[in-house]
Formats: structure tokens, sequence, C-alpha cells
């Protein structure tokens, strides 16, 4: 029995649920879910018990001074509660974690334990992979669900992925299973530069969870750490012929693919996202000048930069990668 106190009732509560680890490619999306709790000042009014469910030579604890007392930050899987205000109150219950080491069945029925005492209509679990995508152009968003309906009603791909899964595919199928809808959003991250941080994925995540909850989400800075984030890889990438001619290469499959992008209902939601931002009145805090449909770039949504490698699968697959061919679409963690 989950006993929750101080914890007041929620409003039309959804829950949005990320990992650290194998799911997370470049961070992007744990950086999402803290970037919701920084902003909305989430609470944290739970924590899972670490033993059960980490294995400490693999996730170590952290030791830390405070006022000259030694402290220990053990591992784990914490929840907090971010209250919306405005026109549309709503309530999001924030799960950030580390991907378990062990007892993942048992760690899914306690999250979701806490989804129904809370009365969640809604789990959105986020998650990044690596994948065949250029830097230069905005970062892939694959939305996807078991359940048809859902699916139908949202907007969203039914998942067809089969295949090695991770924390966040398996909580999605328990979600199925107790009847709680549950939503996947994959942000796609160019393997040639995996390394954390990619605040233009991150950025993506968000656009994309705005959409999906149609809210407005406060960007702080991301806009323009994924622009600085883009120059940086333009930089580095200009001084390798061999990487600039593949990220070429990935453009032009890029470009030819998605050519039906660059108007329709693209165009349709870029525009629902800016009325949105206007009418909340913050725009220049929210990043609105670099979206504007009337000015901005092709790239200036989600502009970014790193450091690239080489470009091959080598190192980084373990964390967000999937066997070469699989199509980031079909993933359904």
């Amino acid at each position: 029995m989950i006993e929750l106190e101080g914890v007041p009732e929620l409003i039309d509560p959804v829950m949005v649920v990320a990992f650290e680890g194998w799911n997370d490619a470049g961070d992007a999306a744990s950086t999402a879910v803290a970037h919701l709790d920084r902003e909305w000042k989430g609470e944290v009014f739970a924590a899972l018990d670490a033993e059960e469910y980490y294995d400490f030579q693999v996730n170590r604890p952290t030791v830390w001074m405070d006022a000259g007392v030694r402290r220990i930050t053990w591992p784990t899987t914490r929840l907090s509660l971010a209250r919306i205000g405005g026109p549309k109150q709503r309530d999001l219950v924030l799960v950030r974690g580390i991907e378990p080491s062990m007892r993942w069945r048992s760690f899914c029925n306690e999250i979701l334990g806490y989804a129904h005492e809370l009365g969640v209509e809604m789990v959105v679990v986020l998650g990044a992979l690596l994948g065949d995508t250029p830097h230069t152009r905005p970062v892939p968003v694959s939305g996807v669900t078991s359940d048809p309906d859902l699916a139908g009603s949202l907007d969203l791909e039914e998942s067809r992925y089969e295949g090695p899964t991770g924390i966040v595919g398996v909580l999605q199928e328990a979600c199925t299973h107790a009847g709680v809808p549950a939503v996947s959003l994959w942000a796609a991250v160019p393997h040639y530069v995996s390394q954390p941080p990619n605040p233009k994925a991150t950025l993506a995540l968000l656009n994309r969870l705005e959409d999906l909850l149609d809210l407005r989400i406060p960007l702080g800075d991301l806009p323009e750490d994924a622009r600085a984030w883009q120059l940086g890889v333009d930089q580095l990438a200009a001084e390798d012929s061999e990487v600039a001619e593949y990220v070429q290469t990935l453009e032009e499959a890029r470009d030819t693919a998605e050519l039906p992008e660059a108007s329709g209902e693209a165009i349709a939601k870029e525009f629902e996202r800016y009325l949105r931002r206007r009418d909340g009145g913050h725009a220049t805090e929210s990043g609105l000048e670099a979206r504007d449909p009337g000015t901005a770039g092709p790239y200036l949504r989600d502009t970014s930069s790193g450091r690239p490698a080489a470009p091959g699968r080598g190192e980084g697959q373990e964390q967000g990668g999937k066997p070469d061919g699989d199509d980031p679409a079909d993933e359904d963690e």
C-alpha cells in the first residue's frame, strides 16, 4: 500500500518519465524531464528504495560535503510534482532516475502503484536513440503507443518494434497490461555525435511533448543552447573532410525521404505552436523569436553543436543504440 502524505488532489495529472542509461542517447530524455522539474519548480514527494533495484558496483553512490559533514547520495528514481498554472491548469508527475539493474517488473509495478494512487490519466515516456540522422536537420521525434485507439486519437504510430528493449519498453508494456494509457516519444540522436549533452534533441522532445499535451513549456536557454551546439558540431565537422562528406550524405538522404515535411502538416503544427506561445505572453523568454514562421530558417527551431566521433557505430552504441536496420519510428519503448 503506497501512502502519500502532503500530496494534494491533482488536476488532470499526466506522468512524464525518463531514465538515464541505455534508452537515453545524449542524455536527451533525462535532461528534458530535469528541465520540466526545474522550470516548474517540481517538489519531490517520493523516492524508490535504491537497495531493491540497483547494483551499486554498476551505479555507484556519490559522496559530498554538507557544511563539513560527509553525506552519500544513492542512485535511485525520484518522483516530483509540478503544478502548471494559467488558464489550462494541469499537474505533471515527473519521474526521473537511472535504469534499474534488477527486478524490472517490480520496479514498473511500483511506478504504476504511484500512478494509480495519484489518478494519473496518461503516462508519457521519453527516450532517445542513436540514428542515421544529420545534426543539421530538425531532430526526428517518433510518437508510438501499443493502444490502437490512442494511436488514432493522438495521431501516433502503433508500435511494431521487435528486439532488445530497455526499462522504457518494459514500463510501456506494463502500462498497457494495467489499462493505463501510455505513449513513448523517441528522439533520434546522430550516432556520430552521441556524447551528452544534446540540447537540440532535448528541445525536440519538449516541443513534441508540448504538442501532445497542448500546453506551453517554458524553454529558458534551451533554444540558444541548441543553436550553440549545432554551430560547434558544424565547426568540428568542417575540420574533418570525411565527417563533412558523411554528414552531406545523410542530409541528402533525409531531404529526399522527407520532401512532404516541408509543407502541410509540419507547417500547420509549427504555426499552432507559434500561436500557443504568443497567447502565453512570454515569447522572448521561451525562445519564440527563433521559431517565428515568418523569420526562422530551416534549422533555427532546434539548432545545435557538440563533438563528432568517427562516422561509425562504435562507442556509445550501448547508450540509446539499437541494431542496424531498425527504423527509429518502429521503436516501442
